[in-house]
């Protein structure tokens, strides 16, 4: 937010442009490393919740490697085809070569993000979920400082904003080695460790790529709806960005409520306390509702004064779109929320097949919508497209959920990989 806040007052609408228009490719990337760190979180929680220390320590050994060579992997590949890439997504020529620009530095820093994420994840698998949040505090401290001084001062322009990133995110991952190194040696593997168990490796891939494949099949369906709201042109791109940004910021509080019940879960699964999960689930379900609603009402109240803000504009049209998208999208915040609680809780008990379907749902919604909506209606369907697909897919895992959540929590239905926890992991 900070990257598109002072870029916009620096260098104008067109920068914004330029960073909003290869959000969704650079999420589609962060998503699908991140939901493999949060499979990989998910066993580490089942380990630690039934007891077994040693393999907690094989199982993050198995993180750092997986980690290290897929990010290397992603970053290769990603930038070998960036401009090809851009060019399919529409990306206008006026902010073609400062989007290149960008996205190839938060690429090259791909590696930095995916250590964060991962420290992060197994942090709040073992329990501490404070130390990954001021490591990030002070990371985002760093990153608005560097913002002022690479734009504001050396005059770097957006490729400025995206190396602020990177480098604080590398200040956060340095704060969670140093805090391990003093305070968790206990968590830290062997060498021994190290070495690759094919079971242990094919059991993580097997769930982090469950929840990576959900998290891609999402990101994915934005991409195509990103190419679309690029062919309408700069003003639309520009209000997109700035109402993805505040929606983004808004919809924090429901995706880590949705990531500390995965953990949650995932802990208390292993254990076999099947009713603190099921207690867990009511609370965590209000907190979510109770946000969007809370944040519904703030959007309808402070709108167009965010989006106007946050851009520095004075194109009435940019402020008119930017509040427009605002609108539709948080009267369907309290079906997003419903959505990711539930989508997180039931890959944590074993049931990924649901979730990843409802992922299939929601892209298939997005290319109707890329196809069919936003050519017919313009940038107010491309609005309603997204949080449609939240709605559809909240009442399908609702549906889903309540039909087996009795016998599941019961400890009478086994998840589909056919092991079910015992008290004693």
């Amino acid at each position: 937010m900070v990257d598109t806040l002072i870029a916009g007052y620096r260098y104008g609408d067109t920068a914004i442009a330029a960073i909003g228009s290869t959000s969704s490719l650079s999420s589609l990337i962060l998503s699908f490393a991140s939901g493999l760190n949060s499979g990989y979180g998910i066993l580490i929680s089942r380990a630690f919740g039934a007891g077994r220390q040693r393999l907690v320590k094989r199982t993050i050994a198995g993180a750092v490697l997986l980690n290290v060579a897929i990010s290397l992997l992603l970053t290769a590949g990603a930038l070998a085809f960036l401009r090809p890439i851009l060019g399919w997504l529409h990306t206008p020529s006026a902010i073609f070569d400062q989007a290149y620009r960008y996205i190839a530095v938060i690429l090259a820093g791909l590696l930095v993000t995916n250590l964060y994420n991962m420290l992060a994840a197994i942090l709040r698998a073992l329990g501490d979920s404070r130390t990954p949040l001021l490591c990030l505090a002070a990371a985002c401290l760093l990153n608005v400082g560097l913002d002022l001084w690479f734009l504001m001062g050396l005059d770097m322009g957006v490729a400025g904003a995206a190396l602020a990133t990177v480098i604080s995110q590398g200040c956060s991952v340095l704060l969670c080695c140093l805090w391990i190194g003093r305070r968790g040696r206990e968590l830290l593997p062997a060498w021994r460790d190290f070495r690759p168990e094919k079971q242990l490796l094919a059991e993580m891939l097997r769930t982090g790529s469950a929840m990576a494949l959900m998290l891609s099949v999402f990101s994915i369906g934005s991409v195509i709806l990103q190419s679309a709201i690029n062919g309408l042109g700069q003003t639309v791109i520009t209000a997109h960005t700035a109402a993805r940004r505040i929606i983004e910021m808004l919809m924090q509080p429901l995706s880590t409520l949705a990531t500390a019940t995965a953990t949650f879960v995932s802990q208390n699964w292993g254990a076999g306390q099947r009713e603190r999960i099921r207690s867990a689930l009511k609370k965590v379900l209000g907190l979510e509702v109770g946000w969007a609603l809370l944040a519904w009402a703030a959007v309808g109240a402070v709108g167009e004064e965010a989006i106007r803000w946050l851009t520095g504009t004075g194109d009435g049209q940019v402020i008119r779109y930017g509040a427009m998208s605002l609108q539709y999208s948080f009267a369907f915040y309290p079906a997003l929320g419903v959505l990711l609680c539930l989508r997180t809780a039931m890959q944590s008990m074993g049931l990924s097949a649901a979730p990843v379907l409802s992922s299939g749902i929601e892209l298939s919604g997005k290319i109707l919508g890329a196809l069919w909506i936003i050519p017919r209606y313009g940038y107010r369907g491309a609005s309603l497209v997204e949080p449609l697909t939240w709605l559809l897919c909240a009442a399908f895992l609702c549906a889903v959920f309540l039909n087996r959540q009795r016998a599941l929590l019961a400890g009478q239905l086994c998840p589909a990989e056919g092991r079910c926890p015992t008290e004693n992991g």
